[in-house]
Order: structure tokens, then sequence, then C-alpha cells
């Protein structure tokens, strides 16, 4: 199983959007079984999914103590994705989230405090030796700080080459719990999901194949994936 962990110690990042837009858009390019995890106490990611109509994405329903544990009875269960989204003050999780993902997306708006925020994610990333990608998120179409966003970040890690640009569709579609590839399926904002969503499918799965699939005197791990059982998650009554 791969996890994707989307973090940013800048409140107004855009994690709780992006998590659902990329566990969505992994499960329509055939990525499934997914799910997603909310570690925010705010727990909007939480509310976005009960508002779902669809049953895809599954949700699990952990705590801190028992995340690492649980990201691994997921594993068994047969999800081939877990998408987590973080708090801002994601230090207490450090160590566990070290653990277990495979990559730690960082969004980041083209501001001068963004950009300055985002040091203090890269530190504690790289104090707990986890992969980091940034990607802009909000930027306004042809503004010169898209460049100037993307030159700075570069100087801590890979920015990845797909911008998400701040449009209302984006917002008003987590309203009843749908994403913009279900509201607006040929419109920008979903195109520019999807190519993010390759481009991140493409990293982690080459960090898998080098090294899940391998085990001691070069054998291949065999890849049975089962049917998942729904127990994580809960949907709540209307």
């Amino acid at each position: 199983m791969r996890v994707l962990t989307v973090a940013s110690q800048k409140g107004g990042s855009g994690k709780t959007t992006l998590t659902g837009h990329l566990a969505v858009q992994a499960d329509r390019a055939g990525m499934g079984p997914i799910v997603v995890i909310d570690l925010d106490p705010q727990a909007a990611l939480t509310g976005w999914w009960q508002e779902r109509e669809p049953e895809e994405p599954a949700m699990a329903e952990t705590s801190a103590a028992r995340f690492v544990a649980d990201i691994e009875l997921l594993r068994r269960q047969g999800y081939r994705l877990a998408v987590i989204d973080t708090p801002a003050a994601i230090e207490p999780l450090a160590e566990a989230i070290a653990a277990v993902s495979d990559l730690v997306l960082i969004p980041t708006r083209p501001s001068p405090h963004d950009i300055r925020a985002a040091g203090s994610t890269v530190a504690l990333c790289e104090r707990a030796d986890l992969p980091l990608l940034f990607v802009m998120n909000g930027a306004t179409p042809d503004s010169r700080i898209n460049g100037e966003t993307a030159l700075a970040l570069s100087q801590y890690g890979t920015v990845a080459p797909v911008t998400l640009h701040h449009r209302s569709d984006f917002a008003s579609s987590m309203i009843d719990g749908r994403t913009v590839m279900e509201a607006d399926p040929g419109g920008h904002s979903a195109a520019e999901v999807g190519a993010l969503w390759d481009f991140l499918a493409d990293r982690m799965e080459t960090k898998f194949r080098r090294t899940v699939f391998m085990v001691p005197g070069g054998g291949v791990r065999p890849h049975a994936i089962a049917r998942p059982r729904m127990q994580f998650g809960r949907r709540v009554p209307s």
C-alpha cells in the first residue's frame, strides 16, 4: 500500500481540499481501493466525506496512538493507497508519519508568507527523513509571483510541474462531498488534478518498486489484493 501524506504547517494552504481531490482522482484512475485518514482535529475532511454519495474512497477512523498499527491493518485489508490529511501542528505525529509515508506533499500558495512557512515544514521533514514534494496551490493564472514562488521552493526540494489555480469550483464542490472532477469533469480544475495525480503516482510507484517488493536474497514479494472490509469507515446518518 502506498501512503501519501499532505502536510503544511501553515493554515489555509488547501491541505484538506487537496487530500479529498487526490483520493477521488486516484480512485477514478483505477488505483482503488483507496482510504482517506483525517488526523486534523478540525475534522474538515471527515465532514466532507460524510456528505459524499459515493462509497469511495473509504475513511479510516484512527488516532495518533493507533496510527501506525491501523495503517498496517489497512494494508492487510487490501487497500492500495492511503491519503492522509494532517494538522498544522504536525510535530507530534512526525515520527509516526515518517514510519509509513512514501511521500509528503506540501501545498504552498504563491505568497511570501507561504514561502517562509514552507521552511519549517521542510525542516521537520528533513529531521524525520521524510521524502517531500511541493505543489503550488491556489495560484492566480499568469501571475509573475507564480514563477518566483516555484523558484524559491525549488531551493528546498522538488516542485511538481503541475500548478493548481485558484478557482471557486474547488471550494464549492467540497460543500456537498464532491470534487471538481465530479462537478465539472471537463473543466480546467479537473484537468489539473488529474495531471497532478499522474505525476504523484509515478513518483510513488518508482519508490514502491525499489523498496516494498524487494526481499532478502533478491526475491520479489507476492502482491495479492484482498477485497477490503469497510469497518474502518462509518457514515454518519443524516
